[in-house]
C-alpha cells in the first residue's frame, strides 16, 4: 500500500511541475522582449503608423488585454459549475481502536441509553483503553450534477459574461485614449518642427536685413543705430530660435515615448504636415456615434446588466437547489476494504437565514440602480464633449482662415518696408516692426493648424471614430 501512495505522489508532483512550466512559458511568450524595432532606420512614419506601433508595443495596451483574458476565463469557471463535479478522497491512518459501542440501551424497553464517550465494547465496569493501533483505509470518490437553482448559477454565468464584455470595453477605451495621446504628441512634433523652420527663416531674413544696414551704414546713408537694432533682432531671432529647437526635442521624446518602444528612439522622419479641410460632419451625426460608439458607455451598461444578473442570483436563494449525486467508497481496517454505493438525488432550502437574502436582493438593486444613474450623468457628459469640441474644431477652421488672411498682409507689409527702406524712403525701425509682424503671424498659421489637428483628433476621441479600423 505504501508503494501505491509514492506513486499517486509522483505523479501529482510531475503534474505541478508540468504546470508551472508551462505557466512560466506562457508569461516568458507574453512579455515583450528588447528586440528589433519596428522602424527601418531612416523610414517615414504617418498617424497610422504610429497608432499602429502604439497599440503594439505599449505597455498598458498589454494590460488590458491581459486583464480582458482574465474576465474571459472567469466566465469559463462560472461556466463549469454547470457541468458535473467528480471528486476523490483517500487516506490512511494508524490508530487504536477503542470504540463507543452500538446504540444498544441497558434495559430492553430502551428508556436508558447508553453514555457516549464510555468504551462499550468491553465487559461491564472495565473502562480501560488500548493503545495498541490498527490500519484504518479510505478511498472513494463522489459525482455531483447540477440539475436546477431557479437561476443561480446560470444568473452567475450571465454576471461573468456581462463582466468580461466591460472588460473588453475597458480595453478599447485604454486603445482610444491611446490613440488620442498618439496623435496629438504627433501634432505637437508637427507644429514644433514648423515653428522652427518660421525661426530660421526669421534669422536668415535678419540676417540680411543687418548685412544691408551694415552696406548703407558704411556708405553713409543711414546712421550706424540701424546697425544696432539689426544686430539686437537678429539675436532676439536666434532665441527664439533656441527656444523652439528645444520645444522640438522636448514634443519629439513624448512622442517616442507615447510609441511604448521602452525609451528607445527610432530613426524616423514623419511623412505628414499640419494641413486642413473642410468640416462635413453634423452634431447630430457626431452624437448619435458617441453613444453607439464610445467603449466608457458600453462598458457601463454592461456594468448594469452584470448587476441585473446579480439580482436573479440573490432571488434564487428562495428557492431549492436540486443535484444529481452519486459516489462510491472503500473503508476497513485492512484489505480488501469494504465496498458502499449511493446515488440518489440532493435537495437544498434555505428555509430562514435571517432575512439575508432579501437584504441581498435589494443590495443588488440599489447597485443597479446606482449604475443606470451614472449611465445617464456619462450620456450627458458625453454630449458636453462632442459639442464642445465640435464647436473647437468649427472654431479652429475659423482661426486659419483668419491667420491666412492675415499672414498674407503681413507677407505684403514686409515686401514694401524692405523696398522702402531699399529706397531710402524708411527707417530700420518700420523694417523691423514689419519683419517682427510677419513672423510672429507665421508662427500663428502654424498654431492655427496645430490648432486644426488637435480639434479633430479632440472630436475623433469624443466619438469613439478613432476606433474604427482597428
Amino acid at each position: 500500500m505504501r508503494y501505491y501512495f509514492s506513486l499517486i505522489a509522483y505523479f501529482i508532483g510531475l503534474l505541478l511541475l508540468f504546470s508551472i512550466s508551462s505557466a512560466n512559458a506562457g508569461m516568458n511568450s507574453d512579455t515583450q522582449s528588447d528586440g528589433p524595432l519596428p522602424l527601418p532606420a531612416g523610414s517615414q512614419i504617418t498617424l497610422r503608423d504610429a497608432i499602429t506601433i502604439a497599440l503594439k508595443y505599449h505597455p498598458e495596451v498589454a494590460e488590458a488585454k491581459a486583464e480582458y483574458a482574465a474576465a474571459r476565463e472567469q466566465v469559463g469557471e462560472a461556466q463549469s459549475y454547470l457541468g458535473p463535479q467528480l471528486s476523490g478522497v483517500g487516506g490512511y491512518l494508524r490508530s487504536t481502536d477503542n470504540g463507543i459501542g452500538n446504540t444498544s440501551y441497558y434495559n430492553p424497553y430502551g428508556s436508558l441509553p447508553r453514555m457516549t464517550g464510555r468504551n462499550h465494547d468491553l465487559p461491564p465496569n472495565d473502562t480501560s483503553n488500548s493503545w495498541n493501533t490498527s490500519n484504518n483505509f479510505a478511498a472513494g470518490v463522489g459525482l455531483s450534477q447540477y440539475l436546477i437553482d431557479f437561476g443561480r448559477r446560470r444568473g452567475f454565468v450571465a454576471e461573468r459574461r456581462y463582466e468580461a464584455s466591460a472588460t473588453a470595453q475597458a480595453e478599447q477605451l485604454v486603445n482610444l485614449d491611446l490613440i488620442f495621446e498618439v496623435s496629438q504628441r504627433y501634432f505637437d512634433v508637427l507644429r514644433a518642427r514648423q515653428l522652427v523652420r518660421v525661426f530660421e527663416k526669421a534669422v536668415e531674413e535678419r540676417r540680411f536685413h543687418l548685412h544691408e544696414a551694415q552696406v548703407r551704414s558704411s556708405a553713409g546713408l543711414t546712421p550706424e543705430l540701424d546697425v544696432y537694432v539689426t544686430k539686437a533682432e537678429v539675436e532676439r531671432a536666434q532665441l527664439h530660435l533656441v527656444d523652439a529647437r528645444n520645444a522640438e526635442a522636448d514634443a519629439t521624446v513624448a512622442f517616442d515615448n507615447s510609441l511604448g518602444l521602452g525609451g528607445r528612439s527610432p530613426d524616423y522622419h514623419l511623412a505628414d504636415i499640419l494641413t486642413y479641410t473642410n468640416i462635413a460632419d453634423t452634431m447630430p451625426a457626431l452624437l448619435d456615434s458617441a453613444f453607439n460608439t464610445r467603449p466608457d458607455f458600453k462598458d457601463l451598461k454592461d456594468q448594469a446588466r452584470a448587476m441585473g444578473a446579480q439580482v436573479t442570483e440573490s432571488r434564487s436563494d428562495y428557492f431549492p437547489t436540486v443535484n444529481a449525486v452519486g459516489g462510491y467508497s472503500a473503508l476497513g481496517t485492512g484489505l480488501p476494504a469494504a465496498n458502499n454505493f449511493n446515488v440518489g438525488v440532493l435537495i437544498t432550502w434555505p428555509i430562514f437565514n435571517s432575512f439575508l437574502t432579501s437584504h441581498q436582493v435589494a443590495e443588488a438593486q440599489y447597485r443597479q440602480r446606482a449604475l443606470q444613474s451614472q449611465i445617464e450623468d456619462l450620456r450627458q457628459h458625453i454630449i458636453l464633449q462632442v459639442k464642445t469640441a465640435f464647436l473647437d474644431w468649427q472654431a479652429s477652421l475659423q482661426r486659419i482662415n483668419r491667420a491666412e488672411q492675415t499672414l498674407a498682409a503681413s507677407r505684403a507689409e514686409l515686401e514694401l518696408a524692405e523696398k522702402r527702406y531699399g529706397a531710402g524712403l524708411a527707417n530700420i525701425v518700420e523694417l523691423e516692426d514689419a519683419q517682427r509682424n510677419y513672423t510672429g503671424d507665421d508662427a500663428a498659421y502654424a498654431d492655427a493648424l496645430y490648432g486644426y489637428s488637435v480639434a479633430k483628433a479632440t472630436v475623433d476621441h469624443a466619438t469613439g471614430r478613432s476606433l474604427a479600423g482597428l
